[in-house]
Protein backbone atom coordinates (compact mmCIF):
# COMPACT_ATOMS: atom_id res chain seq x y z
CA UNK A 1 0.00 0.00 0.00
CA UNK A 2 1.12 3.50 -0.76
CA UNK A 3 0.10 7.11 -0.59
CA UNK A 4 0.82 7.46 -4.08
CA UNK A 5 -0.34 10.46 -6.42
CA UNK A 6 -3.67 9.93 -7.95
CA UNK A 7 -3.27 8.50 -11.49
CA UNK A 8 -6.32 9.81 -13.06
CA UNK A 9 -7.15 10.20 -16.79
CA UNK A 10 -8.04 13.85 -17.93
CA UNK A 11 -11.88 12.33 -18.82
CA UNK A 12 -12.85 10.52 -15.41
CA UNK A 13 -15.00 12.69 -14.19
CA UNK A 14 -16.57 12.99 -17.59
CA UNK A 15 -17.10 9.40 -17.67
CA UNK A 16 -19.46 7.68 -15.54
CA UNK A 17 -21.27 4.22 -14.37
CA UNK A 18 -23.98 5.13 -16.49
CA UNK A 19 -21.98 4.28 -19.85
CA UNK A 20 -20.47 1.41 -18.19
CA UNK A 21 -24.74 0.49 -17.93
CA UNK A 22 -25.31 1.33 -21.20
CA UNK A 23 -22.94 -0.83 -22.81
CA UNK A 24 -23.65 -4.16 -20.71
CA UNK A 25 -27.38 -3.19 -19.85
CA UNK A 26 -28.17 -6.96 -18.95
CA UNK A 27 -25.48 -7.73 -16.29
CA UNK A 28 -26.61 -4.67 -14.28
CA UNK A 29 -30.83 -5.38 -15.01
CA UNK A 30 -29.70 -9.26 -13.68
CA UNK A 31 -27.74 -7.84 -10.34
CA UNK A 32 -30.18 -4.45 -9.80
CA UNK A 33 -32.77 -7.13 -10.06
CA UNK A 34 -31.26 -9.49 -7.25
CA UNK A 35 -30.55 -6.91 -5.10
CA UNK A 36 -33.78 -5.54 -4.73
CA UNK A 37 -34.91 -8.87 -4.04
CA UNK A 38 -32.72 -9.24 -1.18
CA UNK A 39 -33.74 -6.21 0.11
CA UNK A 40 -37.14 -7.05 -0.15
CA UNK A 41 -37.12 -9.96 1.51
CA UNK A 42 -35.28 -8.21 4.55
CA UNK A 43 -37.60 -5.48 4.68
CA UNK A 44 -41.01 -8.38 4.58
CA UNK A 45 -39.18 -10.66 6.95
CA UNK A 46 -36.91 -8.98 9.20
CA UNK A 47 -38.30 -5.47 9.42
CA UNK A 48 -36.35 -3.33 12.22
CA UNK A 49 -38.54 -0.41 13.58
CA UNK A 50 -36.49 -0.23 17.04
CA UNK A 51 -36.68 2.22 19.75
CA UNK A 52 -34.61 4.91 18.24
CA UNK A 53 -36.81 4.38 15.24
CA UNK A 54 -40.20 5.67 17.68
CA UNK A 55 -38.22 8.60 19.03
CA UNK A 56 -37.57 9.71 15.39
CA UNK A 57 -41.24 9.15 14.44
CA UNK A 58 -42.37 10.73 17.26
CA UNK A 59 -40.13 13.74 16.50
CA UNK A 60 -41.31 14.16 12.98
CA UNK A 61 -44.86 13.72 14.22
CA UNK A 62 -44.41 16.62 16.37
CA UNK A 63 -42.58 18.39 13.75
CA UNK A 64 -45.58 18.21 11.07
CA UNK A 65 -48.68 18.18 13.23
CA UNK A 66 -47.45 21.25 15.96
CA UNK A 67 -44.72 22.57 13.85
CA UNK A 68 -42.44 21.88 16.90
CA UNK A 69 -39.14 19.69 16.50
CA UNK A 70 -39.45 18.28 20.35
CA UNK A 71 -40.63 14.69 21.81
CA UNK A 72 -43.91 13.72 23.64
CA UNK A 73 -43.35 13.80 27.32
CA UNK A 74 -45.76 13.50 29.47
CA UNK A 75 -48.43 14.51 27.08
CA UNK A 76 -46.76 17.80 25.98
CA UNK A 77 -44.45 18.51 22.90
CA UNK A 78 -40.77 19.67 24.83
CA UNK A 79 -38.00 21.03 22.38
CA UNK A 80 -35.29 18.90 21.98
CA UNK A 81 -31.88 18.40 20.87
CA UNK A 82 -31.08 15.21 21.35
CA UNK A 83 -31.22 14.02 17.82
CA UNK A 84 -30.51 16.31 14.86
CA UNK A 85 -33.17 16.64 12.01
CA UNK A 86 -32.02 15.02 9.14
CA UNK A 87 -33.57 11.64 9.56
CA UNK A 88 -36.99 12.99 11.72
CA UNK A 89 -37.15 15.37 8.29
CA UNK A 90 -37.19 12.22 5.55
CA UNK A 91 -39.60 10.07 8.21
CA UNK A 92 -41.63 13.30 8.29
CA UNK A 93 -41.48 13.94 4.53
CA UNK A 94 -42.36 10.20 4.05
CA UNK A 95 -45.28 10.41 6.47
CA UNK A 96 -47.03 13.34 5.26
CA UNK A 97 -47.22 11.66 1.50
CA UNK A 98 -47.60 7.72 2.82
CA UNK A 99 -50.02 8.38 6.24
CA UNK A 100 -48.69 8.47 9.78
CA UNK A 101 -46.08 5.95 11.13
CA UNK A 102 -46.05 4.36 7.91
CA UNK A 103 -42.66 2.71 8.23
CA UNK A 104 -42.96 0.07 5.14
CA UNK A 105 -43.41 3.10 3.13
CA UNK A 106 -39.72 4.15 4.99
CA UNK A 107 -37.87 1.00 4.45
CA UNK A 108 -39.21 0.78 0.56
CA UNK A 109 -37.70 4.12 0.11
CA UNK A 110 -34.89 3.23 2.16
CA UNK A 111 -34.22 -0.11 -0.30
CA UNK A 112 -33.90 2.62 -3.32
CA UNK A 113 -31.23 4.68 -1.92
CA UNK A 114 -29.07 1.57 -0.79
CA UNK A 115 -29.43 0.80 -4.49
CA UNK A 116 -28.71 4.01 -5.45
CA UNK A 117 -25.51 3.41 -3.23
CA UNK A 118 -24.56 0.48 -5.34
CA UNK A 119 -24.74 2.69 -8.40
CA UNK A 120 -22.46 4.97 -6.65
CA UNK A 121 -20.00 2.08 -5.33
CA UNK A 122 -19.59 1.09 -8.91
CA UNK A 123 -19.14 4.68 -10.12
CA UNK A 124 -15.97 5.45 -7.12
CA UNK A 125 -14.52 2.05 -8.73
CA UNK A 126 -14.34 3.09 -11.87
CA UNK A 127 -13.30 6.34 -11.40
CA UNK A 128 -10.46 4.47 -8.74
CA UNK A 129 -9.70 1.62 -10.88
CA UNK A 130 -11.55 0.68 -13.96
CA UNK A 131 -14.55 -1.18 -15.78
CA UNK A 132 -13.75 -4.29 -14.64
CA UNK A 133 -13.51 -3.79 -10.81
CA UNK A 134 -16.28 -1.37 -11.20
CA UNK A 135 -18.75 -4.19 -12.27
CA UNK A 136 -17.71 -6.09 -9.45
CA UNK A 137 -18.18 -3.93 -7.03
CA UNK A 138 -21.46 -3.67 -7.92
CA UNK A 139 -22.18 -7.36 -7.32
CA UNK A 140 -20.57 -6.85 -4.33
CA UNK A 141 -22.40 -4.12 -3.15
CA UNK A 142 -26.04 -5.37 -4.27
CA UNK A 143 -25.71 -8.74 -2.72
CA UNK A 144 -23.78 -7.70 0.36
CA UNK A 145 -26.50 -9.07 2.92
CA UNK A 146 -24.94 -5.93 5.28
CA UNK A 147 -25.86 -3.35 3.62
CA UNK A 148 -29.43 -5.00 2.25
CA UNK A 149 -30.30 -5.73 6.04
CA UNK A 150 -29.96 -2.24 7.43
CA UNK A 151 -32.02 -1.12 3.93
CA UNK A 152 -34.98 -2.58 5.73
CA UNK A 153 -34.14 -0.72 9.31
CA UNK A 154 -35.69 2.17 9.96
CA UNK A 155 -32.40 4.02 11.10
CA UNK A 156 -30.14 6.54 9.62
CA UNK A 157 -27.58 3.88 8.05
CA UNK A 158 -28.90 3.80 4.64
CA UNK A 159 -29.08 7.25 3.92
CA UNK A 160 -25.89 8.00 5.75
CA UNK A 161 -24.18 5.55 3.80
CA UNK A 162 -25.62 6.58 0.78
CA UNK A 163 -24.24 10.30 1.27
CA UNK A 164 -21.16 9.27 2.40
CA UNK A 165 -20.43 7.56 -0.99
CA UNK A 166 -21.49 10.19 -3.11
CA UNK A 167 -19.24 12.51 -0.85
CA UNK A 168 -15.83 10.39 -1.76
CA UNK A 169 -17.72 9.91 -5.40
CA UNK A 170 -17.37 13.71 -5.93
CA UNK A 171 -14.20 14.24 -4.22
CA UNK A 172 -12.82 11.80 -6.19
CA UNK A 173 -14.02 13.69 -9.17
CA UNK A 174 -12.47 17.24 -7.91
CA UNK A 175 -9.06 15.85 -7.91
CA UNK A 176 -9.41 14.58 -10.97
CA UNK A 177 -10.08 17.79 -12.08
CA UNK A 178 -7.53 19.50 -10.28
CA UNK A 179 -4.93 17.08 -11.95
CA UNK A 180 -6.48 18.38 -15.28
CA UNK A 181 -5.03 21.97 -14.66
CA UNK A 182 -7.61 23.52 -17.61
CA UNK A 183 -10.55 22.52 -16.05
CA UNK A 184 -9.20 23.06 -12.49
CA UNK A 185 -11.41 26.08 -12.13
CA UNK A 186 -14.34 24.37 -12.36
CA UNK A 187 -13.97 21.83 -9.91
CA UNK A 188 -16.09 24.06 -7.67
CA UNK A 189 -19.12 22.49 -8.40
CA UNK A 190 -17.85 19.23 -7.41
CA UNK A 191 -15.97 20.40 -3.88
CA UNK A 192 -19.37 22.16 -3.26
CA UNK A 193 -21.14 19.05 -3.59
CA UNK A 194 -19.19 16.49 -1.54
CA UNK A 195 -19.33 18.95 0.83
CA UNK A 196 -23.26 19.56 0.95
CA UNK A 197 -23.47 15.65 0.66
CA UNK A 198 -21.01 15.63 3.84
CA UNK A 199 -23.84 18.45 5.49
CA UNK A 200 -26.26 15.90 4.65
CA UNK A 201 -24.71 12.93 6.66
CA UNK A 202 -23.72 15.27 9.70
CA UNK A 203 -27.35 16.12 9.78
CA UNK A 204 -28.09 12.28 10.15
CA UNK A 205 -25.53 11.57 12.55
CA UNK A 206 -22.67 13.96 14.19
CA UNK A 207 -19.85 11.56 12.98
CA UNK A 208 -20.53 11.91 9.73
CA UNK A 209 -18.33 15.32 10.35
CA UNK A 210 -14.76 12.15 10.04
CA UNK A 211 -15.32 12.03 6.68
CA UNK A 212 -15.01 15.63 6.38
CA UNK A 213 -11.89 15.24 8.51
CA UNK A 214 -10.37 12.78 6.02
CA UNK A 215 -11.47 14.71 3.22
CA UNK A 216 -10.12 17.77 4.01
CA UNK A 217 -6.61 16.07 6.00
CA UNK A 218 -5.96 14.54 2.15
CA UNK A 219 -6.04 18.04 0.33
CA UNK A 220 -2.52 18.88 2.02
CA UNK A 221 -1.22 15.42 1.43
CA UNK A 222 -2.38 16.29 -2.36
CA UNK A 223 -0.99 19.53 -2.48
CA UNK A 224 2.55 18.17 -1.40
CA UNK A 225 2.55 15.40 -4.09
CA UNK A 226 1.67 17.94 -6.57
CA UNK A 227 4.18 20.17 -5.54
CA UNK A 228 6.49 17.16 -5.64
CA UNK A 229 5.86 16.30 -8.95
CA UNK A 230 6.84 19.93 -10.48
CA UNK A 231 9.30 20.66 -7.86
CA UNK A 232 12.51 21.87 -10.49
CA UNK A 233 15.62 20.27 -10.80
CA UNK A 234 17.67 23.68 -10.53
CA UNK A 235 17.40 26.81 -8.49
CA UNK A 236 13.57 28.03 -9.05
CA UNK A 237 13.62 31.18 -11.09
CA UNK A 238 10.67 33.77 -9.65
CA UNK A 239 8.68 32.94 -13.03
CA UNK A 240 8.53 29.63 -11.62
CA UNK A 241 7.76 30.71 -8.02
CA UNK A 242 4.78 32.53 -8.81
CA UNK A 243 3.65 29.26 -10.88
CA UNK A 244 3.73 27.38 -8.07
CA UNK A 245 1.99 29.51 -6.12
CA UNK A 246 -0.48 29.88 -8.49
CA UNK A 247 -0.73 25.68 -8.55
CA UNK A 248 -1.62 25.82 -4.65
CA UNK A 249 -5.38 28.26 -5.91
CA UNK A 250 -7.52 25.16 -7.23
CA UNK A 251 -6.39 23.05 -3.82
CA UNK A 252 -7.37 26.30 -1.62
CA UNK A 253 -10.18 26.58 -3.08
CA UNK A 254 -11.16 23.18 -3.18
CA UNK A 255 -10.87 23.20 0.63
CA UNK A 256 -13.09 26.28 0.69
CA UNK A 257 -15.79 24.95 -0.71
CA UNK A 258 -15.66 21.41 0.60
CA UNK A 259 -16.12 23.56 4.33
CA UNK A 260 -18.20 25.66 2.94
CA UNK A 261 -20.79 22.89 1.66
CA UNK A 262 -19.98 21.11 4.98
CA UNK A 263 -20.91 23.58 7.65
CA UNK A 264 -23.44 25.51 5.73
CA UNK A 265 -26.26 22.68 5.93
CA UNK A 266 -25.70 23.16 10.21
CA UNK A 267 -26.76 27.07 10.22
CA UNK A 268 -30.27 26.42 10.11
CA UNK A 269 -29.94 23.54 13.33
CA UNK A 270 -27.62 25.77 15.58
CA UNK A 271 -29.52 28.90 14.67
CA UNK A 272 -32.44 27.29 15.79
CA UNK A 273 -30.79 25.91 18.96
CA UNK A 274 -29.69 29.35 20.44
CA UNK A 275 -33.21 30.41 19.70
CA UNK A 276 -34.96 27.70 21.37
CA UNK A 277 -33.25 26.11 23.84
CA UNK A 278 -30.46 29.10 24.25
CA UNK A 279 -27.46 26.73 23.74
CA UNK A 280 -24.65 26.73 20.85
CA UNK A 281 -24.73 23.25 20.09
CA UNK A 282 -23.49 22.64 15.90
CA UNK A 283 -24.39 19.33 16.16
CA UNK A 284 -26.05 16.40 18.63
CA UNK A 285 -24.96 16.06 21.78
CA UNK A 286 -22.05 13.28 22.72
CA UNK A 287 -24.86 11.02 24.38
CA UNK A 288 -27.43 12.07 22.50
CA UNK A 289 -28.85 13.99 25.99
CA UNK A 290 -30.93 16.80 25.76
CA UNK A 291 -29.90 20.42 27.32
CA UNK A 292 -31.52 19.23 31.32
CA UNK A 293 -30.53 15.92 30.98
CA UNK A 294 -28.16 14.47 33.13
CA UNK A 295 -25.31 12.09 31.56
CA UNK A 296 -24.29 9.09 34.09
CA UNK A 297 -20.37 9.89 32.96
CA UNK A 298 -19.13 7.54 36.02
CA UNK A 299 -20.88 4.61 34.93
CA UNK A 300 -19.65 5.27 30.84
CA UNK A 301 -16.55 6.25 31.73
CA UNK A 302 -16.43 3.24 34.15
CA UNK A 303 -17.65 0.58 31.47
CA UNK A 304 -14.71 2.00 28.93
CA UNK A 305 -12.08 0.14 31.76
CA UNK A 306 -13.54 -3.07 30.87
CA UNK A 307 -16.02 -3.46 27.87
CA UNK A 308 -14.97 -4.37 24.27
CA UNK A 309 -17.38 -6.05 22.51
CA UNK A 310 -20.87 -5.69 21.32
CA UNK A 311 -22.74 -8.31 24.02
CA UNK A 312 -21.33 -6.34 26.22
CA UNK A 313 -23.05 -3.17 25.24
CA UNK A 314 -26.95 -5.42 24.56
CA UNK A 315 -26.66 -6.84 28.29
CA UNK A 316 -25.18 -4.13 30.65
CA UNK A 317 -24.66 -0.95 28.55
CA UNK A 318 -28.11 -0.50 26.92
CA UNK A 319 -29.98 -1.54 30.08
CA UNK A 320 -28.66 1.61 32.37
CA UNK A 321 -31.06 3.15 33.02
CA UNK A 322 -34.44 1.07 33.38
CA UNK A 323 -33.96 -2.79 33.47
CA UNK A 324 -31.98 -5.27 35.49
CA UNK A 325 -28.39 -5.87 35.50
CA UNK A 326 -26.76 -9.01 35.61
CA UNK A 327 -22.73 -8.63 37.48
CA UNK A 328 -22.57 -12.75 36.27
CA UNK A 329 -22.90 -11.20 32.50
CA UNK A 330 -19.22 -9.04 33.09
CA UNK A 331 -16.44 -10.46 31.39
CA UNK A 332 -13.17 -11.01 33.83
CA UNK A 333 -11.33 -7.98 32.73
CA UNK A 334 -14.14 -5.74 34.44
CA UNK A 335 -12.47 -7.25 37.93
CA UNK A 336 -8.53 -6.42 39.01
CA UNK A 337 -9.03 -8.16 42.17
CA UNK A 338 -11.62 -9.92 44.23
CA UNK A 339 -12.07 -6.42 46.37
CA UNK A 340 -13.21 -4.66 42.86
CA UNK A 341 -15.62 -7.46 42.48
CA UNK A 342 -17.39 -7.24 45.67
CA UNK A 343 -17.83 -3.47 44.98
CA UNK A 344 -18.66 -3.67 42.16
CA UNK A 345 -21.65 -6.12 43.29
CA UNK A 346 -22.70 -3.76 45.69
CA UNK A 347 -22.95 -0.84 43.04
CA UNK A 348 -25.24 -3.46 40.95
CA UNK A 349 -27.16 -4.11 43.46
CA UNK A 350 -27.67 -0.22 44.67
CA UNK A 351 -28.94 0.19 41.12
CA UNK A 352 -30.90 -2.76 40.80
CA UNK A 353 -33.25 -1.67 43.58
CA UNK A 354 -35.16 1.28 41.21
CA UNK A 355 -32.96 0.45 38.61
CA UNK A 356 -32.41 4.73 38.55
CA UNK A 357 -28.36 5.38 38.61
CA UNK A 358 -28.44 8.39 40.73
CA UNK A 359 -25.57 11.04 40.95
CA UNK A 360 -24.21 9.15 43.89
CA UNK A 361 -24.12 5.91 42.52
CA UNK A 362 -22.95 7.44 39.11
CA UNK A 363 -19.83 9.20 41.11
CA UNK A 364 -19.09 5.78 42.68
CA UNK A 365 -18.85 4.22 39.77
CA UNK A 366 -16.43 7.29 38.48
CA UNK A 367 -13.93 6.66 41.44
CA UNK A 368 -14.12 2.70 40.42
CA UNK A 369 -13.31 3.85 36.47
CA UNK A 370 -10.42 6.22 38.19
CA UNK A 371 -9.26 3.41 40.13
CA UNK A 372 -8.93 1.00 37.30
CA UNK A 373 -7.39 3.53 34.82
CA UNK A 374 -4.46 4.37 37.49
CA UNK A 375 -3.46 0.49 37.65
CA UNK A 376 -3.82 -0.44 33.93
CA UNK A 377 -3.38 3.08 31.76
CA UNK A 378 -2.47 0.77 29.13
CA UNK A 379 -5.38 -1.43 29.30
CA UNK A 380 -7.96 1.42 28.97
CA UNK A 381 -6.06 3.85 26.38
CA UNK A 382 -4.80 1.69 24.10
CA UNK A 383 -5.74 -2.36 24.16
CA UNK A 384 -9.39 -1.72 24.78
CA UNK A 385 -9.75 1.03 22.04
CA UNK A 386 -7.87 -1.78 19.97
CA UNK A 387 -10.62 -4.75 20.82
CA UNK A 388 -13.63 -2.64 20.74
CA UNK A 389 -12.11 -1.61 17.19
CA UNK A 390 -11.28 -5.27 16.01
CA UNK A 391 -14.81 -6.25 17.29
CA UNK A 392 -16.90 -4.11 15.69
CA UNK A 393 -14.87 -5.03 12.47
CA UNK A 394 -14.58 -8.48 12.77
CA UNK A 395 -18.18 -9.59 14.52
CA UNK A 396 -21.01 -11.07 12.47
CA UNK A 397 -23.41 -8.50 11.78
CA UNK A 398 -26.36 -10.34 12.70
CA UNK A 399 -27.85 -7.63 15.40
CA UNK A 400 -31.09 -7.03 13.15
CA UNK A 401 -31.36 -10.49 13.31
CA UNK A 402 -32.89 -12.81 16.01
CA UNK A 403 -29.51 -14.86 16.35
CA UNK A 404 -28.14 -14.60 19.77
CA UNK A 405 -25.31 -12.29 20.23
CA UNK A 406 -23.15 -15.05 22.14
CA UNK A 407 -22.88 -17.13 18.81
CA UNK A 408 -19.15 -18.58 19.84
CA UNK A 409 -21.18 -20.75 23.05
CA UNK A 410 -23.23 -22.36 20.23
CA UNK A 411 -26.21 -23.05 22.10
CA UNK A 412 -28.49 -20.92 19.65
CA UNK A 413 -30.92 -22.64 17.26
CA UNK A 414 -29.36 -24.47 14.65
CA UNK A 415 -30.95 -21.78 12.16
CA UNK A 416 -29.48 -18.82 13.81
CA UNK A 417 -26.35 -20.20 14.72
CA UNK A 418 -25.63 -21.25 10.95
CA UNK A 419 -26.92 -17.42 9.78
CA UNK A 420 -24.21 -15.89 12.71
CA UNK A 421 -21.60 -18.57 11.24
CA UNK A 422 -22.10 -17.71 7.48
CA UNK A 423 -22.56 -13.94 8.18
CA UNK A 424 -19.36 -14.12 9.90
CA UNK A 425 -17.50 -15.78 6.96
CA UNK A 426 -19.23 -13.55 4.01
CA UNK A 427 -17.65 -10.59 6.82
CA UNK A 428 -14.11 -12.37 7.16
CA UNK A 429 -14.10 -12.42 2.85
CA UNK A 430 -14.87 -8.43 2.57
CA UNK A 431 -12.72 -7.63 4.51
CA UNK A 432 -10.02 -9.88 3.76
CA UNK A 433 -10.86 -9.37 -0.03
CA UNK A 434 -10.24 -5.51 1.20
CA UNK A 435 -7.30 -5.81 3.06
CA UNK A 436 -5.30 -7.62 0.12
CA UNK A 437 -6.70 -4.94 -2.27
CA UNK A 438 -5.11 -2.39 -0.30
CA UNK A 439 -2.27 -3.79 -0.36
CA UNK A 440 -1.39 -5.58 -3.32
CA UNK A 441 -3.42 -3.58 -5.92
CA UNK A 442 -3.00 -0.37 -7.17
CA UNK A 443 -6.16 2.18 -6.46
CA UNK A 444 -6.35 6.13 -7.40
CA UNK A 445 -6.22 8.21 -4.09
CA UNK A 446 -5.84 5.33 -1.94
CA UNK A 447 -4.47 7.39 0.57
CA UNK A 448 -7.75 9.32 0.49
CA UNK A 449 -9.54 6.01 1.26
CA UNK A 450 -6.95 4.51 3.83
CA UNK A 451 -7.05 8.02 6.03
CA UNK A 452 -11.25 7.23 6.42
CA UNK A 453 -10.58 4.04 7.19
CA UNK A 454 -7.82 4.60 10.03
CA UNK A 455 -10.19 7.86 11.48
CA UNK A 456 -13.53 6.20 11.50
CA UNK A 457 -11.75 3.43 13.34
CA UNK A 458 -10.22 5.63 15.78
CA UNK A 459 -12.97 7.12 16.43
CA UNK A 460 -15.23 4.14 16.91
CA UNK A 461 -12.69 2.72 19.23
CA UNK A 462 -13.68 5.74 21.75
CA UNK A 463 -17.09 4.59 22.22
CA UNK A 464 -18.53 2.84 24.69
CA UNK A 465 -20.98 1.05 22.59
CA UNK A 466 -18.66 -0.46 19.81
CA UNK A 467 -21.27 -1.28 17.46
CA UNK A 468 -20.36 -3.44 14.20
CA UNK A 469 -23.38 -0.89 12.11
CA UNK A 470 -21.06 2.05 12.48
CA UNK A 471 -18.28 0.44 10.16
CA UNK A 472 -20.86 0.50 7.96
CA UNK A 473 -19.71 3.86 6.36
CA UNK A 474 -16.92 1.72 4.89
CA UNK A 475 -18.25 -0.31 3.47
CA UNK A 476 -18.05 1.11 -0.25
CA UNK A 477 -14.73 1.22 0.49
CA UNK A 478 -14.19 -2.27 1.51
CA UNK A 479 -16.42 -3.21 -1.13
CA UNK A 480 -14.26 -1.11 -4.12
CA UNK A 481 -10.72 -2.68 -2.36
CA UNK A 482 -12.20 -6.10 -2.54
CA UNK A 483 -13.91 -5.65 -6.33
CA UNK A 484 -9.88 -4.44 -6.81
CA UNK A 485 -8.49 -7.41 -5.50
CA UNK A 486 -10.77 -10.16 -7.10
CA UNK A 487 -10.32 -7.94 -10.74
CA UNK A 488 -6.74 -8.21 -10.36
CA UNK A 489 -6.73 -11.92 -9.07
CA UNK A 490 -9.00 -13.35 -12.02
CA UNK A 491 -6.89 -10.90 -14.61
CA UNK A 492 -3.87 -12.94 -13.23
CA UNK A 493 -5.73 -16.06 -13.67
CA UNK A 494 -6.13 -15.14 -17.68
CA UNK A 495 -3.10 -13.91 -18.21
CA UNK A 496 -1.28 -17.78 -17.25
CA UNK A 497 -3.95 -19.35 -18.44
CA UNK A 498 -3.07 -18.01 -21.95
Amino acid sequence: MHFSSPKVTPNAYILTVLELVRKDARFFLAVILAALALRLFFVIHFPAVVDDSRLYADIAENWLQHGTYGITNSGEVVPTLSRLPGYPAFLAAVFAIFGWNNFRAVLLIQVLFDLGTCFLIADLARRTINDKAAKAAFVLAGLCPFLASYAAAALTETLEIFFTTLALDLAICGIARLRNQPNASRAWAMWLGSGLSIGAALLLRPDGGILFAAIGGYLPLLLLLFRRQQQPRRTPTPAAESRSARSKLPIISAAAFLTLGTFSPLIPWTLRNLHTLHKFQPLAPRYANDADEPVTTGFNRWTKTWIADYTSVQEIYWKVPGDTIDITRLPSRAFDSAQQREETKQLFAGYNQDHDLTPELDARFAALAATRIRSAPLRYYLWLPALRIADVWLRPRTELLPSDPRWWEFDDERLWLTVSIVFGLINLLYIGSAIAGLLRTEICCIGLLVLFLIFRSLFLGTLENPEPRYTLECYPIIIIAAASFLTEKTNRHYRKST
